[in-house]
């Protein structure tokens, strides 16, 4: 990392396509958490209760953040830093992975199409729960609407240069909220339910990334099973796009179904037996395989 007065530089590995990721977090023009324009990312962050903004753009195996506010201190650019590391999975080594799907008849076509592309994650282990409650069981553009209804009644608002940016809701804040409060929302009482309790298991630090960090695929897998409104594909899409798990694959995913049935031609949607059977093809990449065909679905 170097810094400067009003931004900082990255070091990125040469096989990262930062533009590959910017299609991905672009996918919805309902996203309120980040903001693409053209090559550029920008969002808000939150650091010892300092509000940070972003501006990132990438070139020459490294991304640039710029400050359009005060400069943070040290301490905070090596907090940015390892946000964005994690965000983009930037210390992963992706050979052993290329050299698997190169190999591999349904991936070989995608990661040459997309070559560069990382999972993006989301590091925030309550914002990951809750974002995959709030999408379960109802299609991606009205999960959308409820995240952006959720943000903006409840996250924390900035503005620079008459635009406006938005930090996901704290756990407190919504650990504190009664289920109606929700349903107001379009929430459903049962939905309302699991995001008020996840927000209390956070607060209370009953579940923490740091423990969840120390525990094997199965151990990890159980204890997020054991929260209500947690089943198996919250889990693994959890432990996939939170807790660097590269071997998670959330079988009974819709959209991979999709993107599955059109790599292979398929007159119909494969079942989710024929998915996990298929998926084991891909061994301890199975996360990146799922990513790359989330991806095929957006052109």
């Amino acid at each position: 990392m170097m810094t400067n007065d009003n931004y900082m530089i990255i070091p990125t590995p040469s096989d990262f396509n930062f533009e590959e990721c910017l299609v991905y977090l672009n996918r919805s023009n309902q996203e309120v958490l980040h903001q693409v324009e053209g090559k550029k990312l920008t969002k808000p962050l939150k650091i010892n209760e300092s509000l940070i903004l972003l501006k990132m753009t990438s070139g020459d195996d490294a991304l640039t953040v710029e400050f359009p506010f005060d400069k943070p201190s040290l301490e905070k650019c090596v907090a940015v830093e390892s946000y964005i590391c994690n965000w983009f999975d930037l210390g992963r080594n992706l050979e052993s992975f290329y050299k698997m799907a190169h190999e591999d008849s349904i991936l070989n076509n995608l990661v040459l199409k997309h070559s560069g592309l990382r999972i993006v994650g989301i590091p925030d282990l309550f914002e990951a729960l809750t974002w995959a409650v709030i999408g379960q069981q109802i299609n991606l553009t009205f999960a959308y609407t409820l995240k952006k209804r959720f943000v903006e009644f409840f996250g924390e608002r900035a503005e620079h240069q008459g635009e406006e940016y938005w930090l996901y809701p704290k756990s407190e804040t919504i650990g504190s909220l009664t289920v109606n409060d929700l349903k107001e929302l379009q929430f459903t009482t049962r939905k309302a339910e699991y995001v008020i309790g996840i927000a209390k298991a956070i607060v209370s630090r009953e579940i923490t990334k740091e423990e969840l960090l120390q525990m094997d695929y199965s151990d990890m897998k159980k204890r997020l099973m054991m929260l209500r409104g947690v089943g198996e594909w919250t889990a693994d899409y959890v432990m996939m796009r939170c807790l660097n798990q590269t071997s998670a694959f959330p079988a009974a995913d819709i959209g991979l179904h999709h993107a599955l049935r059109k790599q292979l031609g398929l007159d119909r949607k494969p079942s989710t037996e024929y998915v996990e059977k298929l998926s084991r093809n891909w061994g301890d990449w199975r996360a990146y395989a799922a990513f790359y065909l989330w991806r095929s679905q957006y052109g």
